[in-house]
């Protein structure tokens, strides 16, 4: 998670600003992933509290290779896109 991509993240969704162990936690312990529209995967995990309520935290990321990645951004849903395939669940 690069400086860069974290000033994104925040600047399109400013309440994930003080979020970042939420984030990190989801992308090492998602209750599920899901495939996105271009080739990202999307980390998913509820969390009780979160400066909105209780939400889902969305966390898409691309893989390069097994060691290697990128954040493409983050945000928090009321649910979780039923529609998208899911590539692996807890």
């Amino acid at each position: 998670m690069t400086r860069e991509r974290w000033a994104h993240v925040c600047r399109r969704h400013p309440e994930l600003t003080d979020q970042q162990a939420k984030v990190r936690q989801t992308l090492r312990e998602p209750s599920e992933v899901l495939d996105g529209d271009f080739g990202e995967r999307l980390a998913v995990r509820f969390y009780r509290r979160t400066p909105l309520t209780s939400k889902f935290l969305i966390v898409a990321y691309k893989e390069l290779s097994p060691e290697d990645g990128f954040l493409v951004t983050a945000y928090f849903a009321r649910r979780v896109p039923t529609w998208r395939r899911r590539s692996w669940t807890q």
